[in-house]
């Protein structure tokens, strides 16, 4: 007989930001792709990776990212990202990319981490919405967890300033996790 009980998926970590290595998997994105001035940079900090910088409004710009390289995720079964990281009292989004593509749809959803200490925020992947250059699109299709191949942090939202989120590991979790 077969069991209708789902097994479990233990909580997988894709990112530790504490093993130097991690971030060269990652590379900064940010608004002057399309004429902006803000900058950002993504560097080692005591605990793990420090996304800092600043973002301007300044020449129709107004954000910063961070993403990591290309690469399947491994993602089937999942349900979700649970981000460890320390937050500044900004706002910040989860963008995910189901393909290998510079510029295209990223599915998204708003975060705000507690700031000044270490915390977890779990995303369920029902929560993202398909997003290009700040638009929904309607048209996209479902975000399906298996073909997901890049994760990043973006600040926007008209939040202009200074702002420095530090990222201590990014895991995936399933059902029971």
């Amino acid at each position: 007989t077969q069991d209708a009980t789902p097994t479990p998926m233990p909580r997988t970590t894709l990112f530790d930001f504490s093993d130097p290595a991690c971030l060269r998997a990652w590379r900064n994105v940010d608004d002057d792709v399309m004429g902006g001035i803000s900058s950002s940079r993504i560097e080692r900090s005591a605990r793990g990776a420090r996304f800092h910088g600043t973002v301007s409004l300044e020449n129709n710009g107004g954000f910063a990212s961070v993403r990591s390289t290309p690469a399947p995720l491994g993602l089937a079964g999942a349900e979700g990202l649970e981000l460890e990281l320390v937050g500044d009292g900004h706002s910040y989004k989860l963008s995910i990319r189901l393909d290998d593509a510079f510029d295209g749809v990223s599915y998204q959803t708003n975060f705000t981490p507690a700031p000044g200490v270490s915390s977890r925020v779990r995303v369920a992947f029902r929560e993202l919405v398909p997003m290009w250059r700040g638009r929904r699109v309607p048209a996209a299709p479902v975000f399906d967890p298996a073909r997901a191949t890049q994760v990043g942090i973006v600040i926007g939202d008209k939040q202009a300033g200074p702002f420095e989120l530090e990222l201590l590991a990014i895991r995936a979790f399933g059902p029971g996790s």
